[in-house]
């Protein structure tokens, strides 16, 4: 049994960068190896709701969340040659972040057109943890079906829907709170968000 942790991310182009960049932040804390798949859409919307201007060709950590780090590994996601593309390889799960209604649909239909859907199917499949974070509002019928089919079919549906009872200050309040409970579900011991009404001795 391999003991390194791995994850794989998706970052698709929805609305929410702020969520997927502080998201990995914190994941190279907690793993070894991280696999992160960018759509040409998301580095569209990186730009629009953050001002990083990232290409396909000057896609590293630091462009990406202002820290280097060799746990980051980006895959093109038109490349099945990569070990998320397959069931052989082991991995502690993967997180669609945000997930575009349109990846929801086709990963929820079975359609595999591209890595980040082919890497979703095989967490399906092999019944490993695929945690999807829709930023979508409202939701139109098709939408309430595919996301009860991926519920079905073991897939986790976390919206990024903040909670206010922790009183947040600021912006990057609201982001860590979906960040923290993303980060409890995967396992981790997270210290972003305190977990409610609960005091450490």
């Amino acid at each position: 049994m391999n003991s390194q942790r791995r994850l794989i991310v998706a970052i698709t182009g929805a609305s929410g960068a702020p969520y997927a960049i502080r998201f990995l932040q914190e994941t190279i804390k907690h793993f070894d190896e991280v696999y992160v798949a960018l759509s040409d859409q998301a580095l569209q919307v990186i730009k629009l709701e953050t001002g990083r201007v990232i290409t396909p060709n000057n896609l590293t950590a630091q462009a990406l969340i202002g820290i280097e780090s060799p746990v980051l590994k980006f895959v093109n996601k038109r490349d099945y040659f990569t070990p998320p593309a397959s069931g052989s390889f082991r991995h502690d799960g993967m997180v669609i972040i945000p997930c575009s209604m349109g990846t929801a649909g086709r990963i929820a239909n079975g359609i595999s057109d591209d890595l980040v859907t082919r890497a979703a199917d095989v967490c399906l499949k092999e019944r490993r943890k695929l945690i999807l974070v829709p930023r979508e509002t409202p939701w139109n019928l098709i939408h309430l079906r595919n996301m009860t089919q991926l519920a079905e079919a073991g897939a986790i549906i976390l919206p990024a829907a903040p909670g206010f009872y922790h009183q947040p200050k600021t912006l990057e309040d609201i982001v860590d709170f979906l960040v923290a409970r993303i980060l409890q579900q995967l396992g981790i011991d997270q210290k972003l968000v305190p977990q409610w009404q609960y005091e450490e001795e």
